[in-house]
């Protein structure tokens, strides 16, 4: 069994519930969307097998790995995250959400974007987090369209131009203020220059 990685690396959680642990990233090919936002390479990747996987993740002393992408459900199967959990991973995955998350998973973020929440709620009616991404103008749903989740975050969409994404940090900001079911999940790792 093979999976088509874009990169594996090891860095911090950047954004959301878990912001600040060690992880070790995998991130995969492809993805179901194609969002103005992304700020992600994620055409290009190489076949590994688990068994290179496992040897590349092995040289870190975290055991948290989070599965992303692209997005990481076109690939990722219940087969692969047996054999991580067998080797003693904890598994997390950030996903759009519009393929149903595995209940092997450890944690799990979803990300919905566009108009697809109510979809997403049936397939996937509990998460552990919601993450949106968020600019300036834009209204997140309704709790009622959303999947139960042990969190909500609303995060500021980053671009190349700081002050659009400062404005998108503002407005973020005011969202949360004027609905505080919400949490703020702002991007650390692109603040503080992190890979």
């Amino acid at each position: 069994m093979k999976l088509n990685v874009n990169e594996i690396f090891y860095s911090l959680q950047g954004e959301g519930g878990r912001v600040g642990e060690a992880s070790v990233f995998i991130r995969l090919t492809r993805c179901n969307l194609n969002c103005d936002f992304c700020d992600t390479d994620f055409e290009s990747g190489q076949d590994m097998s688990l068994e290179e996987i496992l040897s590349e993740i092995s040289q870190y002393p975290c055991h948290w790995i989070i599965w992303t992408g692209g997005e990481p459900t076109l690939q990722l199967t219940d087969e692969v995250l047996s054999f991580f959990k067998e080797k003693g991973y904890k598994q997390a995955i950030e996903s759009n959400g519009l393929k149903p998350l595995s209940v092997l998973l450890d944690y799990t973020v979803c990300s919905p974007k566009g108009d697809n929440t109510t979809f997403i709620k049936k397939i996937n009616p509990k998460v552990n987090e919601i993450r949106l991404p968020m600019r300036i103008g834009e209204k997140p749903p309704g709790f009622e369209e959303l999947p139960e989740a042990d969190a909500y975050y609303l995060s500021p969409v980053f671009t190349s131009d700081h002050q659009i994404t400062a404005r998108n940090i503002d407005y973020c900001v005011e969202l949360v203020k004027n609905h505080p079911q919400w949490r703020l999940s702002v991007q650390v790792h692109k603040l503080i220059n992190i890979p």
